[in-house]
């Protein structure tokens, strides 16, 4: 019985370990579309980039960082930010893009 454990116990461990960076993962992709959705309605409303920064950061974290690209009548707000407990598995990252249409546009032909 203790040699089977001793032969188990790693691979039990492993998986555990495989567990929580996959949960991680999920959890701060969530946060960065999260993030991404409203760093982009605010940058709609005609906010500066320091604003959306800001509210990215308030919503997915200080590791967080956002990109704001403005063309035409359109802002799009990408977000990435690094996952707690990439050591597993190496440096793992997740990133969200959202856009929306500028207010100021509305009405505008």
């Amino acid at each position: 019985m203790t040699a089977e454990l001793a032969v188990a116990l790693p691979a039990v461990v492993l998986v555990l370990a495989a567990l929580v960076v996959v949960v991680a993962a999920g959890s701060a992709q969530v946060r960065v579309v999260d993030a991404a959705r409203a760093g982009a309605r605010v940058a709609s409303a005609g906010e500066s980039p320091a604003r959306v920064d800001e509210v990215v950061t308030r919503v997915a974290g200080p590791s967080a960082t956002a990109t704001v690209d403005e063309s035409g009548v359109w802002v799009k707000v990408t977000v990435r930010a690094s996952v707690t407990g990439g050591w597993f598995s190496g440096p793992l990252g997740v990133t969200a893009t959202a856009t929306a249409w500028l207010e100021s546009a509305v009405g505008a032909p």
